[in-house]
């Protein structure tokens, strides 16, 4: 049964309508979205820097500024969706960082590029406080770690893509031109977004009563929130161990979408080849096109490994997470586990890729640390939701936000490691793999679901 949008159901004995699900779908879809903007840079930067003459400091401080920005408008844009709703939100920074992301193409200097990237960063950071808002309106509790887990699972994969994608629209026109095609997908999904969502359930024609009584308990959540209590959110400590937590993650992981097809360009380079499959890929590839050309699919394919591997690590997390709790397990021991496992795992697999010289084998290491580092993911965002309640959009950016700081400091501490030690790869490794592992530590001591508005009472 559906009912007309802006009216009250009336108790049915109806089977739920499903509507719920096409939140996922939305939030799934602007994941992939959001990921193959950010992460085409990563795989262009090469060709930006050799017009643009750009050195490797400011090739990482252009990647920083980005994430500076992302970290800075984290909790506005998270509280505008607390206060405002999600939709209104969400639509506004998707068609912002779509213009930004062609603005990319536009840039004629350092100057221009590093305020361009900055600004698209402001845009992006609105995108995950605010699809975890929305999830928290539509979903019950139960299914909120899955869809976490699925959200991430598509924004890794998105980015997976994202470097085979560059390739291959570069194949065909400029990188200018690339930035300028990967706006349009922002914009379709914001003109579907606009038609489709409502922030309350209740409003929207495809919900019928039963549907809406799963939903009963997010009631508190869909009404506007401005008055978010700063002083119990700055002073819970667990909010602090969650915070350090995620600026440990986002260190290491972000050098998956900034440096690494630079470091497998110039530190692994034709050593690529070296792996027999490798090689016989390359002999393939090069019976169609130029061995350069060759070359930069290969790099591009690996280069894709640890967020395909991340995207299995968020889905993983989630289904056993998931399937643990429903049997009675501990949230809080599930959430710790999760978190300890898998930023332990990401910092010895990380290191060990660093050792391992073939090419293949040491891609494969480095996505198993993806893959760990994405075992936090979904058990993160869901203490967001848990611990938020109503301000589970400022919660959320508030992590986000010391988590791009941690992805903020991780490039430009790459980029100066290189510009001050003739290239120490090793060391930059050794870095990563320390902060992880202190990110690791963090998670034995968090309380993620004891909720905030408990505080207030």
């Amino acid at each position: 049964m559906s009912t007309p949008t802006g009216s009250t159901p009336s108790p049915s004995t109806d089977r739920p309508t499903r509507t719920r699900y096409w939140v996922i779908v939305f939030a799934v879809t602007l994941a992939i979205v959001q990921y193959v903007d950010r992460v085409a840079i990563s795989q262009a930067m090469p060709d930006i820097a050799a017009e643009m003459q750009f050195s490797d400091a400011q090739k990482g401080m252009i990647f920083s500024a980005f994430t500076l920005a992302y970290a800075l408008f984290e909790i506005p844009t998270g509280w505008l969706g607390d206060k405002l709703g999600a939709k209104k939100v969400l639509i506004r920074v998707v068609l912002w960082w779509s213009f930004f992301t062609a603005a990319t193409g536009w840039a004629w200097s350092y100057a221009s590029m590093l305020v361009t990237r900055f600004l698209f960063g402001a845009g992006e950071a609105g995108c995950f406080p605010n699809l975890t808002k929305a999830l928290s309106t539509w979903l019950p509790k139960a299914d909120r770690t899955r869809a976490q887990a699925l959200m991430w699972m598509g924004a890794r994969w998105g980015g997976a893509a994202a470097p085979l994608l560059v390739v291959a629209v570069m194949a065909f026109v400029s990188w200018r031109t690339a930035f300028m095609l990967f706006a349009i997908f922002g914009v379709v999904w914001a003109v579907i977004f606009y038609l489709w969502f409502r922030d309350n359930p209740r409003e929207h024609p495809g919900v019928n009563a039963a549907e809406l009584e799963l939903l009963k308990e997010n009631e508190h959540n869909v009404a506007g929130h401005g008055n978010v209590p700063w002083k119990k959110l700055v002073s819970r400590p667990a909010m602090w161990l969650l915070w350090a937590q995620y600026f440990c993650l986002s260190y290491g992981w972000y050098f998956y979408v900034t440096w690494l097809p630079t470091y497998l360009r110039d530190e692994r380079g034709m050593d690529i080849k070296s792996n027999a499959f490798m090689g016989w890929l390359s002999g393939l590839l090069e019976g169609s096109m130029s061995p350069e050309m060759s070359l930069k699919v290969l790099a591009a394919a690996l280069a894709g490994i640890p967020l395909f591997f991340g995207g299995f690590g968020s889905l993983t997390a989630g289904l056993i997470s998931g399937r643990l709790i429903s049997r009675g397990a501990n949230v809080r021991n599930v959430r710790r586990a999760f978190g300890v496992i898998g930023l332990t795992g990401a910092s010895t697999l990380l290191m060990a890729s660093f050792y391992i010289r073939d090419p293949l084998l040491a891609m494969l290491s480095m996505g198993l640390a993806s893959f760990s580092n994405d075992l936090t993911m979904p058990g993160s965002w869901a203490s967001c939701m848990d611990i938020g309640g109503k301000y589970a959009g400022t919660v959320s950016g508030s992590m986000n936000m010391m988590g791009n700081f941690g992805g903020m400091a991780g490039p430009i501490v790459v980029g100066l490691v290189l510009s001050l030690t003739s290239r120490d790869w090793q060391l930059a490794f050794a870095i990563s793999a320390v902060i992880y592992f202190l990110g690791a530590v963090c998670w034995l001591f968090i309380d993620p679901v004891t909720p905030l508005e408990k505080e207030e009472g």
